[in-house]
């Protein structure tokens, strides 16, 4: 099994290689890497003053950052509230889940005809080190580092089924309507870090066994499980106020 402390390691390499993007680039993924992390979680208030001095650099590329994170769906603003970690109703969340089944359920249908036997071999270990990673965390106490992994984990998987599809408008699809991203800040809001023993393991084998049929029905249940309880827990932060931050 992957370790989760080998997982940070490989993310901590990985932030480092944007040395070409611009400021605004930067600062887009330094507030989504915080968002991820559960730093700045589901509801949270931002201020461009603080983020600037965070980042160090001006407000211009940091309100940029802010207004691409807010056209993606990821941030939302109100006149003289400010701007904030989106916090979405129960129709939006629905809406999400109906996307990513959507794209996700062809992606595991066209990876069950497409993959070589190789590839299914390798979408079976990675789901393995993914169940095996969940169960980690469950047993630890509350770690944004740990659970920042262990969403690594899930989401290459996730983006290996998209790859073995071979449409590379497909994968583009997920990535670009971050239909993990999301996935991931509404299982952090609602505190969902336990899930069903083999969950991705379970997942995948209808894709190692090459059954379209099955493998869509079952990335169909996959990706709809704890739907209500993460529409319960946004719930109280729809009710909160916000507090106007510059």
């Amino acid at each position: 099994m992957r370790k989760v402390g080998t997982a940070l390691r490989e993310i901590s390499q990985s932030s480092k290689s944007g040395a070409s993007w611009s400021l605004a680039d930067r600062a887009y993924h330094l507030i989504l890497d915080q968002m991820l992390r559960g730093s700045l979680p589901v509801g949270s208030v931002l201020s461009r003053r603080k983020l600037a001095e965070q980042f160090q650099m001006s407000l211009v590329p940091v309100a940029e950052a802010l207004q691409r994170l807010e056209v993606e769906g990821l941030l939302e603003s109100r006149p003289r509230a400010g701007t904030r970690v989106k916090v979405p109703n129960a129709e939006e969340i629905r809406e999400r889940f109906e996307l990513r089944q959507a794209l996700e359920c062809q992606a595991a249908r066209l990876c069950a005809e497409r993959s070589t036997l190789r590839e299914r071999l390798e979408l079976r270990r990675l789901a393995e080190d993914v169940d095996a990673s969940y169960a980690e965390l469950a047993t630890q106490p509350s770690n944004s580092n740990a659970g920042y992994a262990v969403n690594k984990f899930h989401s290459d998987l996730h983006m290996r089924i998209a790859e073995y599809a071979r449409s590379e408008l497909l994968k583009s699809e997920i990535e670009k309507n971050h239909v993990l991203i999301f996935n991931w800040l509404y299982d952090t809001a609602a505190g969902q870090r336990i899930l069903p023993p083999n969950f991705h393991a379970d997942l995948v084998g209808p894709i190692v066994e090459g059954n379209p049929q099955k493998a869509d029905e079952v990335m169909r249940s996959h990706v709809i499980y704890g739907l209500k309880s993460i529409q319960a827990a946004m719930e109280p932060l729809q009710r909160e106020s916000w507090r106007l931050k510059r």
